[in-house]
């Protein structure tokens, strides 16, 4: 009989085969017996497998990866606690509209209900928290399931889809020729869609004799990368902007359309108000800060999300930029774009910017130690350059920071998203470093959220991935001791919340890193300039005010 093993292929070799065809050119993984077949593939593919301490990274950073580069992420982990290790990242994804897939392992088909190593319903799990779930019931189908489960990836607005595949049906060997094996670009269609063009007309009209109008550009400016055709609109149009999450950075600090600190101001006077790619949830108040009075239109990659929790005058479903760049040409040639009858709102709301900063600039410039978290923060965007992609992973020292620090470029910034999960700091900056690997990286922490992920700083020294990162060290997880301290009174501000005084520095070093201390703030612009020229993963451990309290800490209606 003639031999035919040539033609034989692995379970893990589909599947490396099908990340190929998506584009996936690294996988975030933690090793475990059930998936090493998926590393064998993934060596013959070219496909680099970066290994991290624990599965909550390896999901982050598959998340990250995908908001860098607009490609799917992906992590795989074993079964078991290798997989719910990883829902937080894959819960942290689908509230921030980011797409990856988590492929997990599972005991043998042939062992199913026995009990087997690591056996739980994964599936179960992870249905509630991703666009599409499924076990691969057969090695002919692994790699047609997962590209299956990348295309429900960018179903709608992007998001997380898992796949749990059996160790028997991964490391069994099929004809080739029975394995279906999706070619590039060859089994996803286009998803950009410009939207109704009625709602369209409608919009341009809107606009055109708007006399205070505002735009807030969220994340899903960035996601569809519609930069351009969001600078072109309210540059055309003459429109002030707002940013929020990956849509920061659109506009660049300076820009006579960029606002930063009058939203509040802005929407409770504005006459037409443009949501982008932003739903109306606890960031907007539910949609209840804006006007009552004002005709309010949002823009949305997912139908569900248009008009929901607040009633709207229009909304659009389709690709932020196509939608945008299409208001614009709409728009062209009608009366300058009514243009010209804006420039008293927009000085009035620059006026406004100007009183917010006056009002904190005591606190940005303060010679105080404890240093003020304001003055930590006008630091580090002192420092921030064109190239520099700045993380956010923390709760009240990164609520300081989205006050103060202005992206100078879109797609840098990057913080948990709507999630608020702490621990995404150092896989961000993993995804990140080896994403753009000629673009600099500069993390803050809160002391509390390094914690939680912070051993993976040795991966980021072990994959030679130098980074800025400073910790905001006030020994507290100090949101919620501000929420205590209002709620129950002073005396009981301190329970569950209290940190000991790590020196941040000093682990960073011991994992072969930059670590340096600092109390005074005059030696902060130093400190970061020595980390950026140590070409190492570096921590500056940073002494802040454990009694300074964000504005936005403050204001949470939960502490209330």
């Amino acid at each position: 009989m003639p031999d035919d093993t040539q033609d034989l292929i692995s379970g893990g070799h589909l599947v490396a085969k099908a990340l190929k065809a998506e584009g996936v050119d690294r996988i975030y993984t933690l090793c475990g017996g059930h998936i090493i077949d998926i590393y064998d593939g993934c060596v013959d593919a070219g496909i680099e497998v970066v290994d991290v301490r624990h599965e909550q990274v390896a999901a982050h950073a598959a998340d990250g990866y995908a908001r860098i580069t607009g490609k799917p992420g992906c992590a795989v982990v074993t079964a078991g606690p290798g997989t719910t290790d990883a829902v937080t990242g894959v819960a942290n994804a689908l509230r921030a509209e980011s797409p990856m897939l988590l492929i997990g392992g599972q005991g043998a088909l042939t062992q199913h209900k026995m009990g087997s190593l690591q056996d739980l319903p994964h599936v179960d799990m992870m249905n509630p928290i991703t666009k599409f779930a499924a076990t691969v019931p057969d090695t002919a189908r692994a790699a047609d399931m997962v590209s299956m489960a990348f295309r429900e990836c960018f179903h709608g607005a992007p998001g997380p889809s898992f796949l749990e595949i059996p160790r028997d049906v991964l490391d069994a060997k099929v004809p080739a020729s029975k394995a279906r094996v999706p070619q590039e670009g060859a089994y996803r269609a286009s998803t950009r869609s410009a939207g109704d063009p009625e709602a369209i007309e409608k919009l341009a009209d809107l606009l055109v004799h708007a006399e205070k109008p505002a735009i807030l550009l969220g994340s899903q400016v960035w996601t569809t990368r519609g930069t351009e055709s969001a600078i072109e609109l309210v540059r055309t149009l003459n429109i002030p902007a707002y940013m929020n999450g990956a849509g920061r950075g659109t506009l660049p600090p300076g820009d006579p359309h960029h606002f930063q600190l009058s939203r509040r101001y802005a929407f409770s006077g504005a006459d037409v108000i443009v949501i982008v790619g932003t739903p109306f949830d606890f960031r907007m108040g539910y949609g209840k800060r804006l006007s009552p009075d004002a005709t309010v239109v949002q823009i949305d990659l997912d139908y569900r999300t248009v008009g929901k929790n607040r009633d709207i005058d229009l909304g659009i479903v389709g690709d932020a930029g196509l939608v945008l760049k299409s208001v614009t040409e709409a728009a062209s040639g009608r009366v300058n774009g009514g243009a010209s009858r804006r420039k008293e709102w927009l000085d009035e709301l620059r006026a406004a910017e100007r009183t917010a900063l006056e009002k904190r600039l005591p606190n940005l410039k303060s010679d105080a130690s404890p240093i003020h978290p304001y003055r930590l923060v006008s630091e580090i965007n002192d420092f921030l350059t064109e190239d520099s992609i700045y993380i956010g992973d923390g709760g009240d020292i990164v609520t300081f920071s989205g006050q103060v620090v202005q992206p100078k470029s879109p797609g840098h910034w990057m913080d948990p998203g709507p999630l608020g999960t702490l621990g995404v700091g150092v896989p961000f900056v993993l995804a990140a470093k080896q994403a753009r690997p000629d673009n600099e990286v500069v993390a803050l922490f809160g002391d509390g959220a390094f914690s939680l992920t912070g051993w993976d700083f040795e991966t980021l020294v072990r994959y030679n991935l130098p980074f800025v990162g400073i910790v905001g060290n006030n020994s507290s997880m100090n949101q919620i001791r501000y929420g205590q301290a209002a709620k129950y009174g002073k005396e009981r501000e301190r329970i569950g919340n209290t940190l000991g005084d790590v020196r941040y520095d000093e682990f960073a070093r011991m994992l072969g890193g930059h670590g340096e201390e600092v109390r005074d703030p005059a030696d902060i612009g130093p400190a970061l300039r020595r980390a950026r020229e140590s070409g190492k993963p570096s921590l500056i451990n940073v002494w802040v005010d454990p009694d300074a309290y964000a504005p936005g800490t403050m204001n949470q209606t939960m502490y209330k």
